[in-house]
């Protein structure tokens, strides 16, 4: 009876619903000045300047305008189904992206694809309220927009563009991602020899006005002109007018006098750029790259400098396993769609540039992707649309064949310079074959989809699912318990210590003060909560008893085998506290023979340390498994090396029914005199 690890997915979504509320009751005004004091006790936080507020702001405003309209519906059923609207949304969106690319046939198969992709399916469920939910659309479209701006030269266009990038911007980190990307491929454009006003339009318009209105939004404010992720982009927009103003001197000025102009500004502006730009870094005005941008180009940084952020599941390297769970049969459709991009590259042509700019979408994204688990959700978008181009190139140059019983005659046939392929003997079996071949590939794309949306990404992640030996289903709602009881047997103004994974759940569910949350945005108070974790029960108490600590939470699996519990997640919590204390060693907590442990060959380090305890307090006496002793952990598949211990400062308050939530009271100190 084993369940299954749902809980690491993300809680964020708790957050999100519970500021979602806070807009709706006391409006926008309100919500962007909220001091939010049941967060980082005793710091609180800001969140009008922490958050990106474009998911809260979908959700009131579609509360508003559906109430406005007689259609009453809370809430709750808003944030629930708000994600697969917007992905219905991303799937029209992605139809006009791919008869802007190419034609409406590889339109219509991309949105068919988005539509049933594990990779984007994965934060488009419902009741799955995260950014993602509308930052993945917002992408799409910005994308989308860019290239009709970039096809047309409208200055409608690109302004639109501005407008969807801005709605990212408000949504999603991720934006980062966008605004480094367009000046790569306005770059790539100018140096390809490709430059033409329309592309001068587009990134111009939405540079500088996408730039303006993303400075709206507190919390990248000016960010947008003053952090090295946003340099690329202000270098782009130099770079391009300065080509057009060298573009219009060559036009009007002779060739001996334009090689002389030239070369003189040339040599003012190099050497005027170098000036600038080491006075801006120097004073400080340009601030360095964050430790997120670091770990994206090098997979290893968070891991030695950036601990917490390792620590998060979303952020660790992709494995092979993970891009075929999340994309299929797009693994081997994407190269195949980047080989018919290039093959059906022309001169002058408007789809050329689309193509390129779907190209280097791809390739970014895929790099990207396998850095970063979490970043399959832009990988996701451009592997249907990739997907969609070799599918339609495929059944386009098949299906003639099948079509009519004489290739020759048929208007739709190739072109005189593929006849003598056409003239082969089998041409129309072997056309069959690919066509059935394409079909059966992309019914078990669909089966695949299916299948994983419901067995991966259909559980709630506050109640976990299991399996009986006779493969009957069986839930552990220990999560949700534990929160009521918490609720309704706490003092209201009670803190609650526990690691930072479950801090918005506490927070939303149990409507208390928790010490630290998801939001991770102070390291050093996060490592304090490691640090008790860590230390021995007086040492730990000491720091509990500074905190204000009135509970303290835990979750352990030894029982249930539960696998996502906080002994696993120790090391991280003893590299965490190590990364601001330096007397805590992570190998202090290994047994000789170097492995981590909680058996007999564990280290007094780890058998007194204060998470041991908590974890497996009273567990010494249980029978779990027939034939096996007491004390055995079903996680670690091993006898516990520790079982007969009290506890002097704190005592059990909560157990859940299968011991998945331990909840401790904090003693208080006794009087001295």
């Amino acid at each position: 009876m084993q369940p299954a690890n749902s809980h690491s997915l993300s809680t964020d979504r708790y957050f999100n619903y519970r500021a979602t509320l806070h807009l709706i009751e006391n409006g926008f005004s309100e919500f962007h000045n909220w001091f939010d004091s049941q967060a980082w006790y005793p710091l609180g936080r800001v969140v009008g300047y922490t958050i990106y507020p474009g998911l809260m702001w979908t959700a009131a405003t579609m509360h508003w305008l559906l109430n406005m309209m007689g259609i009453t519906i809370g809430p709750k059923n808003i944030c629930v189904l708000l994600a697969p609207f917007m992905a219905s949304n991303t799937t029209l969106v992605t139809y006009l992206f791919g008869v802007e690319v190419k034609d409406r046939n590889t339109g219509l198969i991309a949105a068919a694809m988005i539509a049933v992709v594990p990779g984007y399916i994965s934060r488009s469920v419902a009741g799955s309220f995260d950014n993602e939910g509308v930052a993945i659309f917002a992408l799409v479209t910005t994308f989308y927009l860019f290239v009709k701006a970039m096809n047309t030269g409208s200055l409608l266009w690109a302004g639109l563009c501005s407008l969807a990038y801005f709605y990212m911007s408000s949504s999603w980190g991720g934006y980062i991602f966008v605004i480094n990307l367009l000046p790569l491929y306005v770059f790539i454009m100018l140096v390809a020899g490709r430059y033409t006003h329309r592309l001068y339009v587009a990134y111009s318009t939405v540079y500088v006005l996408g730039t303006l209105l993303s400075m709206q939004i507190r919390f990248v404010g000016f960010q947008a002109v003053q952090s090295s992720e946003h340099m690329a982009a202000a270098f782009v927009f130099v770079v391009l007018q300065l080509y057009a103003v060298f573009g219009f001197l060559k036009h009007n000025l002779t060739p001996q006098l334009y090689n002389f102009v030239s070369n003189v500004l040339t040599i003012a502006l190099a050497g005027l750029t170098t000036i600038v730009c080491g006075m801006l870094y120097a004073s400080g005005y340009v601030t360095p790259w964050t430790g997120r941008f670091y770990s994206l180009l090098d997979p290893t940084y968070a891991k030695e400098h950036i601990p917490i952020l390792a620590s998060v599941a979303e952020h660790q390297p992709t494995t092979w396993a993970s891009f075929f769970f999340d994309l299929h049969i797009l693994v081997m459709l994407f190269p195949t769609g980047l080989y018919y991009c290039f093959k059906g590259a022309k001169e002058g042509d408007k789809k050329t540039d689309a193509k390129m700019f779907l190209v280097l979408y791809g390739i970014s994204a895929i790099y990207f992707a396998g850095a970063m688990v979490r970043l399959m959700l832009v990988l996701a978008p451009v592997a249907c649309m990739l997907g969609a181009v070799a599918v339609s190139n495929i059944l386009q140059t098949h299906m003639p064949y099948i079509k009519a019983s004489d290739p020759k005659k048929n208007n739709s046939s190739p072109s005189k310079g593929s006849r003598a392929q056409d003239e082969l003997p089998g041409r129309r079996e072997l056309a069959v074959v690919m066509v059935l071949g394409t079909t059966f590939l992309l019914f078990f794309f669909v089966y695949h989809s299916i299948w994983v949306t419901s067995e991966a990404y259909s559980s709630p992640s506050i109640v976990l699912t299991g399996r009986n030996r006779d493969g009957s289903q069986l839930m552990f709602d220990d999560f949700r318990e534990a929160y009521y009881w918490l609720r309704t047997n706490t003092a209201p103004d009670s803190k609650i210590l526990s690691w930072w994974d479950y801090g918005y759940q506490i927070t939303a569910m149990a409507n208390r003060t928790v010490i630290v949350d998801n939001n991770t945005w102070n390291n050093t108070h996060i490592s304090q909560v490691g640090k008790a974790m860590a230390a021995n029960e007086t040492a730990a108490y000491r720091i509990m008893t500074d905190l204000d600590v009135d509970y303290v939470m835990v979750i352990f699996g030894g029982l249930t085998g539960f696998g996502s519990d906080d002994i696993n997640k120790f090391l991280w919590m003893v590299r965490i506290g190590g990364s601001v204390d330096p007397d805590i060693k992570e190998e202090q907590y290994f047994s000789k023979t170097g492995e981590f442990s909680v058996g007999p060959d564990a280290p007094p380090k780890m058998l007194n340390c204060l998470m041991y305890k908590l974890c497996y307090y009273r567990f010494g006496h249980l029978t779990v498994e027939q034939g096996q002793p007491t004390g055995f952990d079903r996680v670690r598949q091993t006898e516990i090396g520790r079982k007969n211990f009290d506890l002097e400062h704190f005592e059990e308050a909560y157990s859940s029914e299968h011991w998945i939530v331990r909840i401790y009271k904090v003693k208080k100190p006794e009087n001295r005199w």
